[in-house]
């Protein structure tokens, strides 16, 4: 199977099997989907929203967060690892959204990717989720997985993320990346499928006789 057809069923399967796609972190505004991805860094989308609901009850806005002590942020953040890092990161993100962006989460990739905390996987999400604009973050999983299918070679998500936009149409994208997501945490995760066992894995390769092991970014 060529790589273009290899794409067409993927998308074809992924659309059967998630037609909807709801984004996994909890929010109700794009300040806190801003602070909740970047609280997903080597961390577990359900870990984080059990920890953002406390966390916005603090501030859920950039006005009321600049105010709150970065321990305060510290303590409530620890559950999700490198907290020191991310409380001081959401403090002054806030703190600068306040200073040049009259409190608002700019909506371009540039600006977000200045902030920080952000960086381009991130930023990605924001400008998907957060705006509707097409946008392919990619994430180790989704690097892994791409890999796997024969869809990338790429040694970097940078890499990985330019060859998928170029394989899979525009429309698709923000969709697409979550849908990604929900497959390998259903059926193709790093210890439940080596290349041989899912789906979507055994249809692009039935003739793969050993462990497929993809380049780590």
């Amino acid at each position: 199977m060529l790589k273009k057809a290899r794409a067409a069923f993927i998308l074809q399967r992924l659309n059967q099997l998630y037609p909807e796609t709801p984004v996994p972190l909890d929010h109700s505004n794009t300040f806190e989907l801003l602070v909740a991805v970047l609280l997903s860094a080597q961390c577990t989308d359900e870990r984080v929203n059990k920890v953002t609901p406390a966390l916005f009850t603090e501030a859920n806005n950039p006005f009321d967060m600049q105010h709150v002590p970065v321990d305060t942020l510290y303590q409530i953040v620890r559950p999700c690892g490198l907290a020191p890092q991310k409380s001081k990161a959401i403090s002054a993100l806030s703190k600068i959204l306040v200073a040049d962006y009259n409190g608002e989460v700019p909506e371009d990739m540039a600006a977000l990717e200045t902030l920080p905390g952000v960086g381009h996987k991130t930023a990605s999400v924001v400008m998907s989720q957060g705006f509707g604009h097409p946008a392919f973050p990619v994430d180790t999983h989704i690097h892994r997985l791409a890999q796997r299918w024969g869809l990338t070679k790429g040694k970097s998500v940078v890499q990985t993320e330019r060859d998928l936009k170029k394989l899979f149409p525009r429309q698709e994208w923000n969709k697409l990346h979550l849908q990604i997501i929900f497959y390998g945490r259903e059926f193709c995760s790093a210890r439940g499928c080596d290349g041989r066992v899912c789906d979507i894995c055994t249809t692009c390769y039935p003739n793969r006789k050993s462990p497929f092991k993809a380049h780590k970014p």
